[in-house]
């Protein structure tokens, strides 16, 4: 037996193959010298070279060796003709060699009929398949097909077959000579359709060649009767020149246009290099050298569309008008403005921009600059790089089509940085007005003037922006809206929008300023009005869907009042938090400022018997259990004024927690609160309900300013609070409330902490040592170490 690779040898088939292994080298000599018959079965992984039995094909070919030759190196090239199908029944290693006992394969007998319609169509199959592939040899099968013998035919077609070592084991191992027949059909119509796709697509690819070669030679034969006449590539290169001296280029872009144009002359029209230069020139001449939109100067005119747009917002307001009367006034060209608005989410930044480029009659575009790493966004890519393209600045202008647009850079503080480089950095040329009158784009490479250009960047926090940046840039905070202005803005802008989007009739559909002040207050806390205008487009689905429903009530009027909010809406998902609602010891009322307004804050403090421990809860920062720390020291270092005994502190431990665990809060501001509610769980003073504070504190108790001060007196607005404690230093910043809320709240003005407790506690303090602490230390009993009982 010998074990062969990649080849199934058939009955009545030829075949020549080298033998180099020193087994069947062994096998092959053994039966040259006795009966020159051999067992022939293919490997099932043609890699191995020593094969086990289990590796080798069950069903394998007996066969006679008609010739063999000894090569120099040993191997032996043999050629064999098959003889009968055989099933291995043993296969064992005998002096080197394998032998196999075989069974041959009995002759299944098959109808007459069947073999002759079968014998048939497996001609004219194979006829066809040939006549497709000129590989086959189809002689041979010629001469097989004219015998007889139908088993001949069919094997004679599978050994001819171009298909894998696997499906030929697998004609191999049918016995049946119809059986067989069928199978090789199968295969032979597959390799027919393989064939035939191949030969569909081979076909398509040469028609598109084809196609592509007319469509070059045609155009060649164009250029050549274009040349002829005359005509052609100088027509373009003529209407090129021809744009350059319209674009109105500075001398040294004009200068770089020209030079380009001569290397376009010289270049071949077919080179990749020509469409480089053709998008650079179309790039030079599309940008906007010298038109300019003009400008419309009425003030009057521009705080109209301004309020039109925008309820409140007065410090914007009047800081474009004054930009526009500088224009209207100043005869020389003034230079453009970087403006930045600060503010949270959703208070009108970007529509902003919108309504001053509608005011001053200017075109608009808008830039975002969110998640910006790479610098070349900014500043474009050379021209060495393929594909290479300007940045957004320059084809923002170019889109604007005016070299004195409104430019909106939105979202700056989003911007990042990565290897790529720093694209805030290539902003600073940009936003600098002292040098962006030449800007230069990598792409365009020469200097592009930006002068005229009115920048706005929009931010939501400054300290992520760099310092240089910032120092570039006109920063205008824009702080939330009071409630008063949500409501204006509702009934004159979100309400009728929402009503138009819904198919919902104004005059039928009318919300009440309750309706609306229900959602501002119990439905969305923010400082913008993104989540108010949110529910009341749920409010109106919720409308539209009954309308749809009952038909009745399309042409009734509908009044959506407070009750209506609450079964549109649901459950209340914010509630308001409201001062105390009695004056408590060791509780004091603070103010907060968040990201979505300002917020009160109830302190507590409580004292036990214990060691000197504090217990901070709530959630604090560091800043804040600083200032509780402060505040304990300022409360003990001043323990005589506050009628306390000098070593308080070791009899007691004292546990301050501030409502709400789930929040961080940090901050100074809390400073005087907690202070005040120290004070008062101590002296067991009450605090006086109607009263809240803010403001840092110093281990002297002077009062330091805060921040946030509209939004921490509209929060005490808010509450129902008639007295706000603000530091002395932060009197500057009450001309940012509204004259409305003022009227309500007093605002007292406080420089130390003595100014501080005699407002917030009830009654004054004592002077005198003893009092609470006294009362409260338990006698010892003599000659034991347990308190004693009153």
């Amino acid at each position: 037996m010998v074990p062969i690779r990649d080849v199934v040898v058939f009955p009545y088939m030829m075949v020549p193959f080298v033998i180099g292994r020193p087994s069947s080298v062994l096998a092959l000599e053994k039966a040259l010298q006795s009966d020159k018959r051999i067992y022939l079965a293919t490997q099932m992984d043609a890699s191995q070279d020593n094969p086990t039995p289990k590796d080798i094909f069950g069903v394998g070919t007996v066969a006679t060796i008609v010739q063999s030759l000894k090569l120099p190196d040993g191997n032996i090239k043999v050629l064999v003709e098959g003889l009968h199908r055989a099933r291995t029944v043993r296969v064992k290693e005998e002096n080197g060699c394998l032998h196999a006992e075989v069974e041959l394969e009995p002759v299944i007998k098959v109808s007459q009929a069947k073999l002759s319609l079968l014998t048939k169509r497996l001609n004219t199959l194979f006829e066809q398949f040939a006549k497709l592939n000129p590989n086959i040899n189809y002689e041979t099968i010629v001469q097989a097909a004219r015998s007889t013998d139908t088993d001949r035919l069919a094997d004679t077609i599978a050994s001819n077959l171009p298909i894998g070592v696997e499906d030929k084991q697998s004609l191999l191992e049918i016995n049946d000579p119809g059986e067989r027949m069928e199978k090789i059909c199968e295969f032979i119509e597959i390799e027919i359709e393989k064939v035939k796709m191949d030969k569909s697509i081979q076909g398509r690819v040469r028609r598109q060649m084809e196609k592509a070669q007319r469509e070059y030679y045609l155009n060649e034969k164009i250029k050549a009767i274009q040349k002829e006449l005359g005509r052609g590539e100088k027509d373009e290169i003529e209407e090129l020149k021809k744009k350059v001296e319209e674009a109105q280029m500075p001398p040294d872009a004009k200068e770089k246009a020209v030079n380009e144009i001569r290397r376009l002359e010289q270049m071949p029209p077919m080179s990749a290099e020509t469409t480089v230069s053709r998008t650079y020139l179309d790039w030079l001449i599309a940008m906007p050298w010298e038109k300019r939109t003009r400008e419309i100067k009425d003030i009057v005119r521009a705080e109209r569309i301004l309020n039109e747009d925008h309820y409140g917002l007065d410090k914007v307001k009047e800081r474009i008008l004054e930009f526009l009367a500088v224009r209207q006034m100043a005869r020389q060209k003034t230079s453009g403005s970087i403006l930045c608005f600060v503010g949270p989410p959703g208070v009108g930044k970007t529509s902003l921009g919108r309504s001053i480029a509608r005011a001053t009659g200017r075109k608009f575009v808008r830039l975002s600059l969110g998640g910006v790493r790479d610098e070349a966004e900014i500043r474009g890519h050379r021209r060495t790089y393929i594909g290479a393209l300007p940045g957004q600045i320059v084809q923002m202008m170019k889109k604007a089509g005016t070299k004195n647009p409104v430019f909106l850079l939105d979202e700056v503080d989003k911007m990042s940085m990565d290897f790529r480089g720093d694209p805030s950095a290539a902003l600073m040329e940009v936003l600098d007005p002292e040098h962006n009158t030449s800007f230069v784009d990598h792409y365009l490479d020469t200097e592009f003037d930006l002068s005229q250009v009115l920048f706005i960047c929009t931010a939501n926090v400054l300290h992520t922006v760099p310092r240089p940046l910032q120092d570039r840039m006109e920063v205008i905070h824009i702080s939330g809206y009071t409630e008063p202005e949500k409501l204006n803005i509702a009934k004159r802008h979100l309400v009728t929008k929402q009503l138009d989007q819904k198919g919902l009739k104004k005059e039928r559909v009318k919300f009440t300023d309750e309706a609306i002040f229900e959602v501002i207050r119990s439905y969305t806390r923010e400082s913008g009005v993104r989540n108010l205008e949110r529910e009341l487009a749920n409010v109106c689905r919720k409308v539209v869907r009954k309308m749809v429903a009952d038909k009745t009530q399309r042409h009734q009027s509908i009044n959506i009042g407070r009750d209506y909010i609450h079964e549109a809406l649901g459950p209340v998902k914010f509630r308001t938090q409201l001062a105390a609602e009695a004056n408590e010891v060791g509780l004091a009322t603070g103010l907060a400022w968040t990201e979505v307004g300002g917020e009160v804050l109830l302190t507590e403090v409580t004292t036990m018997e214990g060691k000197g421990d504090i217990l901070l809860t709530g959630k604090l920062g560091e800043v804040m259990q600083e200032s509780a720390k402060a505040a304990l020291s300022f409360v003990r270092s001043r323990s005589g004024d506050f009628g306390l005994l000098r070593d308080f502190h070791k009899s007691i431990d004292m546990h301050v927690h501030i409502p709400e665990g789930a929040i961080p809060k940090d901050g100074p501001s809390a400073g005087i609160t907690l202070a005040t509610t120290i004070v008062s769980a101590l002296t067991r003073i009450p605090v006086r309900r109607d009263v809240a504070m803010t403001g840092e504190i110093t281990l002297r108790g002077k009062v330091l300013p805060i921040g946030g001060v509209k939004e921490k007196v509209l929060a005490a607005h808010r509450a129902g609070i008639k007295n706000v404690i603000l530091p002395k230093e932060n009197e500057k910043d009450l001309i940012d409330i509204p004259e409305a809320v003022l009227e309500d709240i007093n605002i007292v003005l406080v420089e130390t902490m003595d100014q501080v407790l005699d407002i917030a506690l009830e009654r004054p303090l004592k002077k005198d040592p003893g009092g609470f602490l006294e009362k409260k230390r338990p006698p010892r009993v003599e000659g034991g170490d347990r308190p004693g009982v009153h």
